[in-house]
């Protein structure tokens, strides 16, 4: 008896062993294929941290590249990143917990909170903020109009001046979706106003502290120093240069952080330790129009993406999935969580050219294949045709002059050269116009823009001028 026992003792250490090799082996065997997707990443180039949550664990992390390329300082997973976009997350709950606590209102007037700002018919409401659906013009989009440059200083200061400036929305508050960097930088500021601290104090005391995110930040002021950045890198001719960050603006971007600490954030919806788990869920609720239907992010055949207060609804293979990314400077972020799997995937990046999603989801078919299906392809319009130029009868001469807006304190200079109109300001590169209808024009500067010049009559007034989140800011003619 004693030797049988023995025998079988010994059988199931045997199994356990196997086992733990087998396990072992998938684990080294995911390793692999995770680090054959980064090999583009060494010493000499940026690159990207990643962590990988699943049932509440960590199942992996790493660093791949360079964090500073003068230094040869490695990316590890407890590299800070700015996080670009994926911070207005962090915005909008610090807004929930406020509301909680019941020191705001998702209903109230912003004009409460900002009584200067200019009255657009519909009152604004911290709700609208929050689903990009107030129809404010995008502070980033009206600092590119207004001659300003990817790198120089941003400073929320600055932008309340500008907003208070502004005399006409995108759209109609409520009625539509319209991305605004503007939104979360009042929401930030609404934070700060209601709490009586600045938003880097009032989210480092009530969001990181309490969930142990210790390398985690808002920056109010970019002079700070910030142990174990990372630098930001764009390639150039075949060389990766430095891209600067000069913003001291938090609400809408700015939050310095790592994957470790991502992996904490992440862990806070399923096991809330700030919150609870009634807030989270109104936090993860898709946002709503005034006429109650969803915010839609994007639709295609068969994919729609929702929004929902800094974070995206869609479907992966039959997966529910809530993300967002990020990007400023050569940053790059993006949050995934797969809810229903208790999964959650974050990777954070210094390289511009960083393929976010095209890398997130093939680490994703690795660890949920199982619990993917296929689904039918999505299709696209067509871009409808230009006009072609040579069918304008409009003389081009008649567009030249000077033109101020008021909106923007800047001016611009349009003249005629080889046949063709160029727009000049004195702080950009000189940019030249395509025509594409009798009075309008496309062309470039930081953004793809189109505009459109006013007439009186047959006298050419002035120019109204529209890029991605910034619509018909008008500019008039001077005699």
């Amino acid at each position: 008896m004693i030797m049988n026992l023995s025998k079988y003792i010994l059988r199931i250490a045997i199994l356990l062993v196997i086992a733990n090799e087998s396990v072992r082996g998938q684990g080294n065997d995911i390793e692999r294929k995770i680090d054959s997707l980064f090999s583009n990443y060494d010493s000499t180039t940026p690159g990207v941290a990643i962590a990988i949550m699943k049932d509440g664990n960590v199942v992996f992390k790493k660093g791949y590249g360079s964090a500073n390329l003068e230094y040869d300082i490695p990316i590890t997973p407890q590299t800070v990143f700015n996080i670009a976009s994926v911070s207005k997350q962090f915005t909008a709950f610090s807004i929930y917990l406020l509301e909680k606590e019941g020191k705001l209102s998702f209903e109230d007037d912003i004009r409460k909170y900002f009584p200067d700002l200019p009255v657009y018919g519909k009152p604004i409401r911290i709700k609208h903020l929050l689903a990009h659906t107030s129809g404010l013009r995008d502070q980033a989009a009206l600092f590119a109009l207004a001659g300003w440059h990817w790198e120089d200083i941003g400073t929320t200061e600055q932008i309340l001046k500008l907003v208070k400036k502004q005399k006409e929305l995108n759209f109609e508050t409520g009625t539509a979706y319209g991305y605004s960097n503007t939104g979360y930088t009042l929401l930030a500021e609404i934070v700060s106003r209601v709490s009586g601290q600045s938003f880097s104090e009032f989210t480092r005391k009530n969001i990181f502290d309490p969930l142990g995110m210790t390398n985690s930040q808002f920056i109010d002021d970019y002079h700070t120093v910030i142990k174990n950045s990372a630098y930001s890198y764009e390639k150039k001719d075949g060389k990766y240069v430095k891209v600067a960050l000069a913003y001291s603006n938090p609400g809408p971007s700015g939050l310095m952080t790592t994957v470790e600490d991502m992996a904490k954030w992440t862990a806070n919806f399923h096991n809330p330790r700030i919150g609870d788990a009634r807030l989270i869920n109104e936090f993860n609720k898709i946002s709503l129009l005034d006429n109650n239907r969803p915010v839609i992010w994007s639709a295609n055949i068969g994919d729609t993406t929702f929004h929902a207060k800094g974070q995206l609804h869609w479907k992966y293979k039959g997966l529910s999935a809530i993300s967002h990314g990020g990007h400023t400077a050569g940053f790059r972020a993006v949050l995934t969580r797969f809810p229903e799997n208790n999964f959650e995937i974050t990777t954070l990046s210094n390289d511009e050219h960083y393929q976010m999603l095209g890398k997130v989801l093939p680490i994703v078919e690795l660890y949920l294949k199982n619990e993917l299906r296929e689904t039918p392809g999505t299709s696209s319009n067509p871009t409808p045709a230009r006009k072609n130029a040579s069918k304008f009868t409009s003389d081009i001469k008649e567009f030249q002059g000077t033109y101020y807006s008021e909106e923007l304190s800047t001016t611009y200079i349009v003249t005629v050269s080889d046949d063709k109109l160029k727009m000049t300001h004195y702080r950009l590169s000189d940019i030249l116009l395509t025509q594409v209808g009798e009075n309008k024009f496309s062309g470039i500067n930081s953004f793809a823009f189109e505009m459109e010049f006013m007439r009186s009559g047959k006298k050419v007034t002035g120019f109204k001028i529209s890029n991605f989140g910034a619509k018909n800011v008008k500019f008039q003619k001077k005699e």
